[in-house]
């Protein structure tokens, strides 16, 4: 499972997190008085100031892709932020906080050690799930050019599939960012499966878009969709040679976050150098 419902599982499992750390902070600021401490609006401020901080750590990362496409900085749902800025901002700003309150220390201290466990726990059981569930479909599919292919037969190195439809504006504004990464990236196939639509209002679109992509297929009755769990367009599955899913990412990708996932997969290789023709020096 890659979301529940429309909610991509990574924003679940932070949501939970959130949660367990308000529930301890708020156990450890009990008082005989009984009177509260505002614990978990601190919890709830150090995810934003994480959250700010992470994006623009992951800007500065990747400055030359955003350059290319500044609009796609403000594009949250790329999910381009750095894990560890954020956590460490965030605790930069717990820490700040609980200085100047000091009736703050003990619920944020334990507060945060819970939601930081439980974070770490989930993310790494669902990490583990999805790869040990999630394997490449072997569902039976249809080429834009109208032969059959099953996703196992285009196989035999990394695969990127991007579940997609003419209809979905973020799907329409991420095409042009694979497209130009399928031209970039050839030790990895990339596969473009279309939900539920028809080969000729597929075909208009790249027409009139100028896109000229490899491996279009139809999936008229969302196979791909229902065998990995995905619920949202877009979604890219990211799966290892030997079909294991190595990532997802559900929503709009631009050119940093697509950049980020692939350098999984290694740098693209140098070409073969040409030999020199023996009978023409």
């Amino acid at each position: 499972m890659v979301s529940l419902g429309p909610i991509p599982m990574t924003l679940v499992v932070l949501l939970i997190a959130l949660a367990a750390a308000a529930l301890v902070g708020r156990w450890a600021a009990r008082r005989p008085d009984r009177s509260r401490i505002p614990v978990a609006g601190t919890f709830l401020d150090m995810v934003f100031v994480g959250l700010v901080a992470g994006r623009l750590v992951f800007v500065v990362q990747w400055w030359p892709q955003y350059l290319a496409d500044p609009w796609s900085i403000v594009r949250i749902g790329d999910g381009g932020y750095s894990i560890w800025a954020a956590v460490l901002a965030g605790l930069a700003f717990g820490t700040w906080r609980a200085r100047r309150t000091l009736e703050l220390r003990r619920p944020l201290l334990w507060g945060t050690t819970a939601g930081l466990a439980v974070w770490a726990v989930l993310t790494g059981a669902l990490l583990l799930m999805q790869q040990a569930v999630v394997r490449l479909p072997d569902v039976e599919l249809t080429r834009i050019e109208g032969d059959s292919v099953r996703l196992p037969d285009i196989g035999g190195q990394p695969m990127v599939v991007n579940l997609w439809a003419t209809w979905c504006p973020p799907c329409r504004r991420e095409m042009p960012v694979l497209a130009d990464s399928q031209v970039a990236n050839p030790h990895v196939t990339f596969v473009f499966a279309n939900q539920g639509e028809g080969n000729q209002v597929i075909q208009e679109y790249l027409d009139a878009a100028g896109l000229q992509l490899g491996n279009v297929v139809l999936d008229p009755f969302s196979s791909v969709s229902q065998s990995t769990g995905s619920r949202g367009l877009p979604t890219t599955l990211f799966f290892e040679a030997d079909g294991r899913l190595a990532d997802v990412h559900m929503g709009e990708l631009t050119r940093a976050s697509l950049a980020r996932k692939l350098e999984r997969f290694g740098p693209a290789p140098d070409p073969a150098p040409t030999l020199p023709d023996e009978a023409n020096p």
